[in-house]
């Protein structure tokens, strides 16, 4: 059975989709695993001889490095499809959901034991708050898992 241009085209774009997106994790895995010893130095120099702004030369590494990442852009492949994150679950967003909570308890005088109490309550919301989607995920997974399998069935 002879597979038509189209699906060929869409194969081999598929298979090039796949080889950069691994070329460009390796590449990104590269640079973060020196990223993160000099990014530590770097700070501690920061630390030890001040320049010009309190973190001046930590700062500016960051900012290299994320021209790095940008030049990488590992999730190029899929720039065309709509993204799916939840501002309120980023790493961003639950570290300061969390250091609120620290700021807010310690302001009122609060003891490591009422932190670790206030603490406790706002991890449970956000995974009360995250469980609600649970439902719909699993349903794009099923659905995702039921096209597979009908296009497989369909080559049969």
């Amino acid at each position: 059975m002879s597979e038509g241009p189209q699906i060929s085209q869409e194969r081999w774009k598929f298979l090039r989709d796949v080889a950069v997106f691994e070329f460009k994790l390796a590449l990104n895995n590269l640079h973060n695993f020196f990223q993160i010893p000099i990014s530590l130095v770097v700070a501690i120099v920061d630390l030890i001889f001040k320049g010009e702004s309190e973190g001046e030369r930590f700062y500016k590494f960051v900012e290299m490095g994320r021209t790095i990442d940008d030049s990488i852009d590992i999730y190029s492949v899929i720039d065309h499809r709509e993204r799916s994150l939840n501002r309120e679950y980023t790493v961003d967003a639950v570290v300061k959901k969390l250091e609120d909570v620290i700021v807010r308890k310690y302001e009122k005088g609060a003891t490591a034991a009422s932190v670790k109490t206030a603490l406790d309550r706002a991890i449970d919301e956000m995974q009360a708050k995250a469980g609600e989607g649970r439902a719909r995920a699993a349903e794009a997974v099923k659905s995702a898992a039921d096209k597979l399998r009908e296009k497989m069935e369909q080559r049969e």
